[in-house]
């Protein structure tokens, strides 16, 4: 049976290019269309889709009050659709919080292109998240011990208590953490981290699949959150324990080759799917500290750090998967676990604590 879409965006122009690409995919069924977060909330109830297009930016009630109503009342694997803008990459992270399974980004010229590369980009992603089943909102959501137990909103004024990070001395880190993430990832990420007490013994590198204007925000949203300190990592940014730097969107994170004390940031090589991609940063995590890594493959499509996790076994690394039954999407950690290179296979809400006591 094909699976159930509802659309739901303010502009005739979306709502109609939505449908047009959907439209011929015998793996997909429009069942209704919404102008409004409102008449989302109630077709979602009337239509009971398996999965939601749902735009950010909405007057009235918008995609995330729509989102947290959806979730609450009928629970539905949503995809957010938001613009390439600072003000959206913050309202489309608060969205995910809310529930949103993914988002795709409104790229004015890719939605006027009529090449199939969108469609494709659409449709697989509908049908990805559409088979993952819900799973009650508590389970997803729950402050894990260790945080700091504030709630999980984004306002400039909600920080957590942190103290410095440990000054690095000079010299070489001694351990690494490394950790990557695609679909879900945000959320999951967001648990894992916030278990980490703010004098954590080594440097965190994060590689999440999100665009060039996502990871700012992103960053700026951990670092208020977290006792560690997290910002988007910038080419020489030193390794330092406590502190984790996310790979900027469109772009690679590696070691700096010269030594291992640094990143280096490169421009995303049109060759490579991802960007940042895990098997990049987890490779040259292998090279440069070679058993001294632990490496956590998380929530996920496709299969990138797979390779890069053989790499790491190979240099005799530790590396942890997240399980299928916390997982968004199953897809990177099952690669990963199928090529039996995965140390410890853990539920999402066992990450953060373990890796608070854990020693590389």
């Amino acid at each position: 049976m094909p699976l159930r879409v509802l659309i739901v965006d303010d502009s005739v122009f979306f709502r109609n290019r939505i449908s047009d690409l959907l439209a011929g995919d015998s793996r997909l069924l429009i069942v209704g269309r919404a102008q409004n977060g409102r008449e989302a909330v109630e077709l979602a109830r009337q239509l009971k889709p398996d999965v939601i297009t749902m735009d950010v930016e909405m007057p009235g009630m918008n995609g995330i009050e729509a989102v947290r109503l959806i979730m609450r009342e009928s629970p539905t694997n949503i995809l957010m659709l938001s613009s390439l803008t600072h003000e959206g990459a913050q309202v489309t992270l608060q969205a995910l919080e809310a529930g949103a399974v993914d988002f795709l980004s409104k790229d004015m010229r890719a939605w006027m292109d009529r090449s199939d590369s969108l469609k494709r980009q659409l449709c697989d992603k509908i049908v990805e998240i559409g088979q993952h089943k819900q799973r009650p909102r508590s389970s997803m959501f729950g402050v894990q011990p260790g945080s700091t137990g504030k709630t999980m909103v984004f306002r400039g004024d909600d920080t957590a208590e942190k103290t410095p990070a440990p000054q690095v001395a000079r010299g070489p880190a001694k351990g690494l953490v490394v950790i990557g993430a695609s679909t879900g990832g945000p959320v999951a990420l967001q648990q894992v981290l916030m278990a980490l007490p703010a004098d954590f013994p080594y440097p965190i590198l994060l590689v999440q699949h999100m665009p060039n204007t996502f990871t700012p925000v992103f960053a700026q949203r951990l670092n208020q959150l977290c006792r560690i300190e997290v910002c988007e990592a910038k080419d020489g940014d030193l390794l330092r324990p406590g502190v984790a730097l996310l790979a900027p969107g469109g772009k690679q994170m590696i070691i700096d080759p010269r030594g291992r004390d640094r990143v280096s940031i490169l421009p995303g090589d049109e060759r490579l799917n991802y960007r940042p991609s895990v098997d990049v940063t987890y490779g040259s995590a292998a090279r440069t500290f070679g058993s001294k890594v632990l490496a956590i493959i998380m929530t996920g499509m496709g299969a990138d750090g797979c390779e890069g996790a053989r790499l790491l076994r190979q240099a005799g690394a530790h590396i942890w998967a997240q399980n299928k039954e916390s997982c968004t999407i199953y897809g990177m950690p099952q690669a990963v676990v199928n090529a039996g290179l995965a140390d410890k296979i853990l539920d999402l809400q066992e990450v953060g604590p373990m890796l608070a006591q854990s020693r590389v």
